[in-house]
């Protein structure tokens, strides 16, 4: 299954979002315009969703309500968000929407939660008990098991929903992420490489070593290793060397491009749900860049696993492949930030009729204004 619509309101920086979503999304904004919050909307279903997550804890990890409610918003409205979840041949499966605000104590309530399975309706609250218990809006049903029986698939393909965004230095210093796990920057990245099962990593190391080799050219071999002394896992990748068991190097020695390419790859690989990747751009070659989506592409077709990306590279964007109805484009303004596919755009389709690329008919569209005074600082 995978996100085919979502609806937001007076989430972060937007006042209103309304718009359908493909197997593959490209995310194209000027810089604060609210490409990590959207994919933060999805994160936030999958938060509330997961084990040892919930609803109380998802607010808490971003600040409490006022700091997800948006800057536009008029007094205190509630916050809203509606996904539709469904597969190529029946998009509109389900639907789950939930509104929340919180009360005099600044604790986090809910205001309505809805679940409808092809339209008929198999939760809406508050029901009579909410309304006779106000504490039971302290959580969702969606994140009880003794309460979601009914859409239980809707929580597990939440649960499923994955974000990376590889900081390198994390990967060689994971004291600085003690105690984390699944972190999304990478600080407990090796230690999830340990746990996978070894035939299975085996086989994608011997994967991702044969695509790495393309940014990489003296990359031999990829292993996993634990310290003998600490028990601390470690990632070795062996160059060519005129001596024969000569060229290892750990993590701590790998370039930043080669642990994010790693780390991209092995994403790509990784799970079922959807998956949410910030700037896959950064520290990799233009020419390594240009090809991410045709990859995209290639593990769509074998998995069908939908990706969601957001981006500022003209490289990613150039790809020939990427659809008016896979690129969003983040507008912002002074009421919130507008969401518009590119399809809806008729200056955009018909400079693509006429033979421009992607990136050329949107990326002039999410520069940033005046960004030619910044050649005037220290003058």
């Amino acid at each position: 299954m995978q996100f085919t619509h979502v609806r937001l309101e007076k989430w972060r920086n937007f006042y209103e979002v309304d718009t359908d979503l493909a197997s593959r999304v490209f995310i194209v904004g000027p810089n604060a315009s609210g490409k990590s919050n959207l994919l933060d909307a999805f994160r936030f279903l999958r938060d509330i969703a997961s084990v040892g997550g919930g609803f109380q804890e998802a607010i808490q990890k971003r600040g409490g309500v006022s700091k997800i409610r948006s800057l536009s918003a008029r007094r205190y409205p509630d916050v809203a968000l509606s996904v539709r979840i469904g597969e190529s041949d029946d998009r509109d499966e389900w639907s789950y929407s939930l509104s929340f605000t919180q009360d005099n104590q600044r604790k986090p309530t809910i205001t309505r939660e809805e679940v409808r399975h092809r339209g008929q309706v198999l939760l809406e609250r508050p029901d009579e008990a909410d309304r006779s218990d106000r504490e039971r809006l302290r959580q969702t049903h969606l994140e009880q098991i003794n309460a979601n029986q009914d859409f239980r698939d809707v929580a597990e393909f939440l649960t499923s929903v994955r974000y990376l965004h590889i900081v390198p230095q994390l990967v060689r210093e994971p004291d600085r992420s003690v105690g984390r796990t699944g972190d999304p920057y990478g600080g407990d990245f090796l230690e999830q490489l340990a746990r996978t099962d070894r035939r299975t990593r085996d086989s994608r190391f011997g994967r991702i070593a044969q695509a790495l080799r393309v940014a990489v050219p003296q990359l031999r071999e990829l292993q996993l290793e634990r310290d003998e002394i600490s028990g601390a896992p470690h990632l070795r990748a062996q160059y060519e060397h005129w001596r024969p068991n000569a060229g290892w190097q750990t993590e701590d020695q790998l370039s930043d491009g080669t642990l994010r390419l790693f780390g991209l790859l092995w994403s790509f690989l990784d799970g079922q749900g959807p998956l949410l990747l910030e700037e896959p751009e950064l520290s990799l070659h233009p020419e390594v860049v240009r090809f991410i989506p045709s990859v995209m592409a290639r593990i769509q077709r074998s998995r069908t696993r939908q990706i969601l990306v957001s981006t500022h590279s003209p490289e990613l964007l150039s790809d020939e492949g990427i659809g008016l109805d896979e690129v969003l484009l983040l507008t912002p303004g002074k009421e919130g930030t507008q969401v518009t596919l590119a399809a809806d755009i008729g200056q955009v389709v018909a400079l693509l009729a006429g033979g421009d690329s992607m990136a050329a008919a949107v990326l002039p569209r999410a520069k940033p204004k005046n960004a030619d005074q910044l050649s005037l600082f220290g003058g």
